[in-house]
């Protein structure tokens, strides 16, 4: 059985998704396939499913200068950017793991990821759904972005 709030759905396992996301998060994977990971050995795909019914995935990209690499959902969002301009985002899923192993980490978008996040929601004044990995066999919808981003900062705080 599920369990619901007014910004979050928490699933017990896999099998209780919705076909929608099962789909995503198998984009998602499709994704870890491409992470450049060479130093953390942390594989992140990232599947963004637009208004049109296409899918634009993105994986991290890691430098020996830490700070200049990406994660997957910025990956994701900026090529949307530069590829789907006038496209809306439905939905976001992010999958992640080591290398080695064959089971996904409970693993939530950072802060940063979050934020821009947020500004691509806002400037399609449309809620995008985020899915991400919980706890044990749990998966976690977020029905904005801006749910995982309260006290958020943006353009009207300029």
């Amino acid at each position: 059985m599920t369990t619901s709030t007014d910004n979050f759905k928490v699933y017990r396992n896999f099998a209780e998704l919705e076909g929608e996301f099962q789909i995503l998060i198998k984009k998602a994977e499709e994704a870890l396939k491409t992470s450049y990971s060479p130093y953390s050995g942390f594989t992140v795909g990232a599947a963004l499913e637009l208004t049109d019914g296409s899918f634009i995935l993105g994986a991290n990209q890691e430098n020996a200068s830490y700070p200049a690499g990406l994660c997957a959902e910025r990956v994701a969002l900026f090529q949307k950017g530069a590829v789907a301009p006038n496209q809306k985002i439905k939905a976001l899923a992010v999958v992640a793991k080591r290398r080695e192993e064959k089971n996904y980490r409970s693993a939530g978008p950072c802060g940063m990821c979050r934020q821009v996040m947020l500004e691509f929601e806002q400037a399609q004044a449309q809620d995008m759904k985020v899915l991400f990995k919980g706890d044990g066999e749990t998966w976690i919808l977020s029905h904005s972005s801006s749910a995982l981003l309260p006290f958020s900062f943006g353009k009207d705080n300029l």
